[in-house]
Order: C-alpha cells, then sequence, then structure tokens
C-alpha cells in the first residue's frame, strides 16, 4: 500500500511509498525489503513535517476484478453537495471570526470552542496521545474529525468522528 500524503488543497498532493520497492503492505509477496531498511526509508520524513500534514491515507493496489466490475460508487453530484453543505456549516461558524472560513484555519482557541471533544472523545484522544500522538497531530485530528461531523450534517464531533480522523494519521501508526 502507498500513503498518498495530502497536505491541502492549496498545496497539491504529495505521495511517498512504504518502503523503497513500494510494494511494503501491499498483500502480495513483492517486497523483499528488510524491516530495518523499511525504517531507515521511512525515517527519511521527519516527525514534525508528517505533523504539519491533515491526513496520511493508505491507497491500496486496485484488484482487476475491481477495475472491470459495473458496479457504481456514489455519485460526485452527491459528493458534492455534502461538500457544500459542510462549507457552509463552516462558514456560518466561522462568520464573526475574521479570517477564518473553513475548520483547517482554526487555532486552539476556536478548537476548544467548535471541536471540544466530549468525555468519550477525550479519553480516546488521550489514548492516542499517550501513545505518541504529538500534540500538533492532536489538533490536526479535531480538525479533521470537526470536518467529518460537518460532512454528516451534526454539530457535534463523534467518536466515529475522531476514530475515523485518526485512522487518517497512518503513517503516524504504522511501523515495519
Amino acid at each position: 500500500m502507498e500513503p498518498a500524503v495530502v497536505p491541502s488543497r492549496r498545496h497539491g498532493k504529495k505521495a511517498t511509498q512504504q518502503c523503497p520497492c513500494g510494494y511494503w503492505g501491499d498483500g502480495s509477496d513483492r517486497c523483499r525489503c528488510e524491516p530495518e531498511h523499511v525504517a531507515r526509508y521511512r525515517s527519511r520524513v521527519s516527525g514534525p513535517l508528517l505533523d504539519r500534514l491533515d491526513l496520511h491515507v493508505e491507497v491500496p493496489s486496485v484488484p482487476f476484478a475491481s477495475l472491470t466490475d459495473e458496479t457504481r460508487g456514489e455519485g460526485s453530484a452527491a459528493v458534492r453537495a455534502r461538500v457544500v453543505r459542510a462549507r457552509q456549516r463552516q462558514m456560518a461558524r466561522f462568520a464573526h471570526c475574521p479570517g477564518v472560513y473553513a475548520n483547517a484555519q482554526m487555532d486552539v482557541r476556536l478548537l476548544r470552542r467548535f471541536a471540544s471533544p466530549r468525555a468519550e472523545v477525550a479519553g480516546l484522544l488521550q489514548s492516542a496521545v499517550e501513545r505518541g500522538l504529538s500534540a500538533r497531530a492532536y489538533h490536526r485530528v479535531l480538525k479533521v474529525a470537526r470536518t467529518l461531523a460537518d460532512l454528516d450534517g451534526r454539530d457535534d464531533v463523534s467518536r466515529d468522528d475522531a476514530l475515523e480522523a485518526l485512522h487518517y494519521r497512518a503513517l503516524d501508526r504504522r511501523s515495519p
């Protein structure tokens, strides 16, 4: 699997491979890289740099059967409508916050105001921090979780939103 790391729309897409050959973790036996080589390869991307990226998403290889399958997923128009509604929620939320138009722009003060986690969510996030999630990454996870709640049209960040946001931090949790 190759994790595509996307910092933001305005900066474009950035991608990195899991190992020098690019096949580590893809479910096949093609990767011949030793764990120490994978660890050394991954260490080339610093933790502070990874902390500044909102999403670390694993993009697995597409099986041939999926390429030829006639089944269709959710249409672009439906996805676009959901995103437009989420952006409208954010614009309304930040109407009295000059220069802030989206969740990604929230500072810590705004995070506490608009994305403060409930007890069950806070416990989950505390566990992630205790396992090594940095303060900067914690704040990014909260912003992503707030956005996921917006996409679902909800006012509160749920445990599922936080779990999904943590899932998008693949490079924080994967080791060879």
